[in-house]
């Protein structure tokens, strides 16, 4: 009798975060296009630099973990949706738009780190990693997609050196899910948690200013 309420709970469930996903995704794959914009790139290294922010630190944990085949191979649909966000940005965005698009997509970042953190997390637990490569695991997968970006773009990777907690809240929101994970709660729960606390602590730290400790050198 629950059956039919049970159902679409889930299959709810399942489109929000398959939207979230997108949402994330899109937000990493715009601020490689506006960094390699910025950075004066041909149409090549745009497409480039948007497809290491969106896809690298899911890649670089699917190598880690052995996993294939990658995950952006078996959702190609999001392939096709970065190459034409590459090129609408192209052909519509100016120099004006850059700071305005800048500020615009944290909020949907810190959603994208929150559940690429999480879905990390429970790939590498689901392989029956130990707690703190886990965790590591999600923390690679939030975060090390902007580091290629930056990387590939001759910077010091914004992650490393702008002082605002960004890895700190992929790792806090890691054990969290370890937690929850150890007490038997419900993988679903555990994800949404994971994703609350990983992608409140973000938004907390752009809206408040938060800033890391920085070395004091005489």
């Amino acid at each position: 009798m629950n059956t039919p309420t049970i159902n679409h709970i889930q299959l709810w469930g399942e489109t929000l975060r398959l939207l979230v996903e997108l949402s994330g995704t899109a937000a990493f794959a715009l601020s490689g296009i506006l960094k390699g914009a910025q950075k004066r790139l041909d149409a090549v290294g745009v497409c480039v630099v948007g497809f290491l922010a969106a896809f690298g630190g899911g890649t670089v944990r699917d190598l880690l973990l052995d996993e294939r085949p990658f995950f952006w191979v078996k959702h190609v649909e999001m392939l096709w949706g970065v190459l034409l966000m590459c090129v609408l940005a192209m052909f519509f965005m100016r120099s004006q738009h850059f700071d305005q698009t800048r500020k615009a997509i944290e909020w949907p970042d810190a959603l994208g780190l929150g559940l690429f953190t999480a879905s990390g997390v429970h790939q590498a637990l689901t392989g029956h990693m130990p707690a703190l490569v886990a965790v590591l695991m999600g923390l690679i997968t939030g975060v090390f997609g902007g580091v290629l970006r930056d990387i590939v773009c001759n910077e010091i990777p914004a992650a490393f050196s702008d002082h605002r907690p960004y890895a700190v809240c992929a790792f806090a929101g890691g054990w969290v899910y370890i937690g929850l994970w150890q007490l038997g709660t419900p993988g679903w729960l555990s994800l949404v948690v994971c994703v609350a606390v990983t992608a409140g602590l973000r938004a907390m730290a752009v809206w408040r200013n938060w800033q890391l400790p920085a070395w004091q050198l005489d």
